[in-house]
């Protein structure tokens, strides 16, 4: 079974960046990989996707000219770079695995990991 672990979460004022990694192990497979996020009182939202060897990527409206996601195969790991950081991105962040293409829809996702928090506050 695929396993999948986020890092690189944490507290960091408006206009600051962080960067997310999402480490697989656990299966050597083609995975798409999404981010996901999920604030309190609010539904599970797509944020970014990108394809198995790293040519093809899709953002949500809200963080395209901000976020960039990348992935390094050979060290089995997807990133999330959130540039310009706002508020309203404060949610716990999610890293998701399937084997065909990017969806938005979480349910489509086959594993999940198990979430890091972002905190965007003065």
């Amino acid at each position: 079974q695929l396993q999948l672990v986020e890092s690189g979460g944490g507290l960091v004022q408006p206009g600051g960046s962080l960067r997310l990694s999402c480490a697989a192990s656990g299966v050597t497979l083609d995975y798409y990989i999404g981010w996901f996020r999920q604030a309190p009182g609010k539904g599970r939202e797509g944020v970014s996707c990108i394809s198995s060897s790293g040519g093809s990527t899709n953002y949500a409206d809200s963080v395209k000219g901000r976020f960039t996601i990348s992935r390094d195969n050979a060290k089995n790991t997807v990133y999330l770079q959130m540039n310009s950081l706002k508020p309203e991105d404060t949610a716990v962040y999610y890293c998701a695995a399937r084997r065909r293409y990017c969806s938005g829809y979480y349910p489509a996702y086959d594993y999940w990991g198990q979430g890091t928090q972002v905190t965007v506050s003065s």
